[in-house]
């Protein structure tokens, strides 16, 4: 599979195509981690979004079977409790839509819970989604790239050197 390294002015560039599409009433963003964490926090802090949520999801069979991972069932490790999104309008946040299983459980999750979820990733992979005809109902761009994005550069020196402490 071929990779794609971005840099923050890559991510900058894609969240001036993503922000213009988000406009409308949004009443809470639920990030899902940890993927979501920082594309959230820069679309929270570009559009005012102060009622900000999260959702962990795990899917166990991973752990033990290549062969199982499509099949497992979602774990919610961390979810919000239905008062908190009922009758919102929900803002899912993550990073990518690849095989989609994530953002469809959170997704499946909301609407559950009352609420409207409205999806939101930096990339979709329409030629790994496993719920087609479904797609992001936001996104910045389209891939068929493993993405590396530039907070996920763990041992990078010259991205560490600026860090506080690491001087």
């Amino acid at each position: 599979m071929r990779k794609e390294t971005l840099t923050w002015t890559d991510v900058e560039k894609l969240l001036g195509h993503l922000l213009p599409q988000l406009v409308g009433d949004i009443d809470s963003m639920l990030i899902v981690t940890r993927g979501g964490i920082i594309p959230g926090g820069l679309i929270a802090e570009a559009l005012d979004i102060t009622s900000i949520l999260t959702a962990a999801v795990y899917f166990p069979a991973e752990m033990h079977s290549p062969s199982a991972k499509l099949l497992s069932w979602p774990q919610f490790l961390q979810f919000p409790d239905d008062e908190l999104i009922h009758g919102r309008r929900i803002l899912i946040v993550d990073d990518v839509w690849g095989s989609g299983r994530t953002i469809t459980a959170v997704k499946n999750r909301v609407t559950v819970g009352g609420g409207v979820p409205l999806s939101c990733v930096l990339h979709f992979n329409p030629a790994r989604n496993l719920f087609k005809p479904a797609a992001p109902d936001f996104y910045a761009a389209t891939t068929d790239a493993y993405i590396i994005y530039p907070w996920e550069l763990h041992g990078n020196q010259d991205l560490a050197a600026g860090w506080p402490g690491t001087g």
